[in-house]
């Protein structure tokens, strides 16, 4: 898997879009189901699979909720196209779309390999997450830190 901040080009219409971070995820085969195409369990896997080198890689501000505590707190995923083996690697855009004192939404554009990022996404979702104390298993606010670093993905 590859990955890179990137802020999108500004469509046609001239509006910018947020800054995104863009995560290459490799289709295995074992993410196919009978239909030949990406299976939704599998699909809610490649969506973590991408946020972790955003949010929880050594050296990110986020990365102490990795090893300390995020709970996923609601999820969303919406198909607009299949995804199939041979779209592999999913460029899978993320941004925040929502900052709270203790919780934020991540926005999720997936794409197929090679697909313009001005084209319609195949998979659109949303998760939330929460920060986590696990030694009191309690809900915890976000360090400033943890925020700035957010903000800065904020659309």
């Amino acid at each position: 898997m590859t990955s890179s901040p990137d802020t999108a080009a500004a469509p046609a219409s001239h509006l910018l879009l947020p800054r995104r971070f863009h995560a290459k995820v490799e289709i295995r085969w074992s993410d196919m189901d009978v239909f030949q195409h990406v299976n939704h369990a599998r699909m809610v896997t490649l969506l973590e699979e991408a946020r972790i080198p955003w949010l929880f890689e050594e050296g990110r501000p986020t990365a102490s909720m990795g090893r300390q505590g995020c709970v996923l707190v609601d999820l969303h995923v919406r198909y607009r196209g299949q995804l199939r083996h041979e779209d592999t690697p999913l460029d899978i855009a993320m941004w925040v779309k929502k900052l709270r004192a203790v919780d934020f939404t991540i926005g999720y554009e997936v794409r197929p390999n090679g697909a313009p990022e001005d084209s319609a996404p195949a998979v659109m979702a949303t998760t939330q997450l929460a920060a986590f104390d696990i030694e009191t298993q309690r809900l915890r606010r976000l360090s400033d830190t943890e925020r700035d670093y957010l903000a800065e993905w904020l659309a």
